[in-house]
């Protein structure tokens, strides 16, 4: 008889509390994210999912509790080992608006390897995203909002991280388009296995990329549970937001 599989956790929080001075934004956050596992984080503006997300890698720091980081406590170096294979994608894309496409797609990669061969692992990160060879010489500025978006999902992807943070990875992106970048993030977990934390207010990409679902409301985890029992899930202030109304 095989032994039961072991799972693995990549994230662990456990009492994280941060405060920006009387307004408490996180106010003790017990959150794990499994190995493999699509974790989508929902809740209204303000409630915390940013300020989450920055805690857990150090950009913050937290007032209590505790962060651990494929097992270990989230120490300086353990925090750089976590790093070098993660990969985010932020809100506004943060383009480097001195460098052109292929190279803020590559900034990375050209520590490790002749700009030739980056160039050519940005074109094809470009071409997942639904973006045209020719983009890779234009700079940023030359790009629409959309298309900045996912020239910065490209570099997200670039080195085949084992972990990714998406920031809104929809905002700003037409229906068919953002519909491709949930398949492909939903794709980057099913074929790679990695690891994903998404923050978003698109319930369609909610449905489409989350194994689990976590609503931040007030500084505290509202609800966690599967993205099939979402839906069905009995809690008045979920409900609303699921279904776009205010709460009663």
């Amino acid at each position: 008889m095989n032994a039961p599989s072991v799972i693995e956790t990549v994230i662990e929080t456990r009492g994280l509390a941060k405060a920006f001075g009387t307004n408490r934004v996180l106010d003790g956050i017990d959150l794990t994210v499994a190995r493999g596992e699509s974790l989508v984080v929902i809740g209204g503006s303000g409630s915390g999912k940013s300020v989450l997300l920055r805690t857990i890698l150090g950009l913050e720091q937290i007032d209590a509790g505790t962060v651990r980081l494929n097992g270990e406590p989230a120490t300086a170096p353990v925090r750089a080992r976590f790093m070098h294979d993660f990969g985010m994608l932020f809100q506004t894309a943060a383009l480097f608006d001195s460098l052109p496409v292929w190279r803020n797609v590559a900034f990375r990669l050209l520590r490790t390897m002749p700009p030739a061969a980056a160039r050519a692992r940005a074109i094809d990160k470009l071409a997942r995203v639904g973006l045209a060879a020719d983009v890779a010489d234009r700079m940023p500025s030359a790009l629409s909002g959309g298309m900045r978006k996912r020239v910065g999902l490209a570099r997200a992807l670039a080195a085949d991280p084992a972990v990714l943070f998406f920031d809104e990875p929809t905002t700003g992106l037409d229906p068919q388009r953002a519909a491709g970048i949930n398949a492909l993030i939903r794709g980057i977990v099913t074929e790679a296995g990695a690891t994903t934390v998404t923050i978003t207010h698109d319930m369609g990409s909610v449905r489409t990329i989350a194994d689990r679902v976590a609503m931040l409301d007030g500084g505290r985890l509202r609800w966690q549970g599967p993205v099939a029992a979402m839906d069905t899930a009995p809690d008045p202030v979920l409900r609303a937001f699921v279904e776009g109304r205010p709460a009663d």
